[in-house]
């Protein structure tokens, strides 16, 4: 795994959740007050922001002894949560995802520091791209909530593109790029880097496609700065 993800920049790893945990996440999740301004809910799309804020009963499920072992050999320790985001994809949605890079980390200001920017501000929460050393060093999971395909969204990547730097979709030479589907069964995890280029399509087979998107980090950010989220440490 830990070659994958240096050369390719993911790798898939299967049954890190039970069947029985999962329908514990759901529950959780579906018990939320979602008259949050965290919340958002449209027909394409519902989407909890700092989901592990909202909802401090997700954590105890989220890190099972399985994800906690898996992120220790991989990572190794001192990695902690730094963003963390619901999504639902409903069954009948149209919604998709072009080619891009995750290229913002949440913080919980707005302060002009050189080598941070530019700056964004999605539900009251400000995101700011900083330099690319974080963003090298950082991960994130995927948690999968349903078995997900070609069908209802799963991730199309490049493989290799998070070793391109800042990497425009526009520039993309598909002459020498070729792009993979990520299918990942429920239960299951994705770990990819922020930089790699990823996408995702419309859903085809009116099934929901539910996934728990957490990004972690192990860098302490200059003063001013704060992370927006910092949470359970690894």
């Amino acid at each position: 795994m830990e070659q994958q993800i240096r050369e390719q920049g993911f790798t898939i790893v299967n049954d890190i959740y039970t069947a029985e945990e999962v329908k514990e996440m759901l529950t959780a999740i579906h018990q939320a007050d979602s008259s949050r301004s965290t919340f958002r809910q449209t027909d394409d799309l519902f989407a909890i922001r700092q989901a592990l804020k909202e909802i401090p009963s997700l954590s105890p499920i989220i890190f099972n002894y399985r994800l906690k072992t898996l992120i220790k050999e991989v990572f190794g320790g001192r990695y902690f949560v730094v963003k963390s985001i619901y999504f639902d994809k409903p069954g009948k949605s149209n919604w998709f995802v072009a080619w891009h890079q995750d290229l913002t980390i949440s913080v919980k200001e707005k302060t002009d520091v050189e080598g941070y920017g530019p700056w964004t501000v999605k539900q009251d929460q400000y995101a700011v791209q900083p330099p690319l050393s974080i963003l090298e060093q950082n991960f994130t999971i995927r948690i999968h909530l349903d078995d997900t395909n070609d069908q209802n969204g799963a991730l199309k990547v490049v493989p290799g593109s998070h070793k391109k730097g800042i990497y425009r979709p526009e520039t993309i030479n598909w002459q020498e790029e070729t792009a993979v589907s990520c299918p990942v069964p429920q239960g299951g995890i994705m770990i990819m880097k922020p930089l790699l280029l990823h996408a995702s399509g419309r859903t085809l087979n009116e099934k929901n496609r539910r996934v728990l998107h957490i990004e972690f980090s192990q860098t302490s950010l200059p003063e001013p700065f704060q992370w927006a989220e910092k949470t359970t440490t690894i």
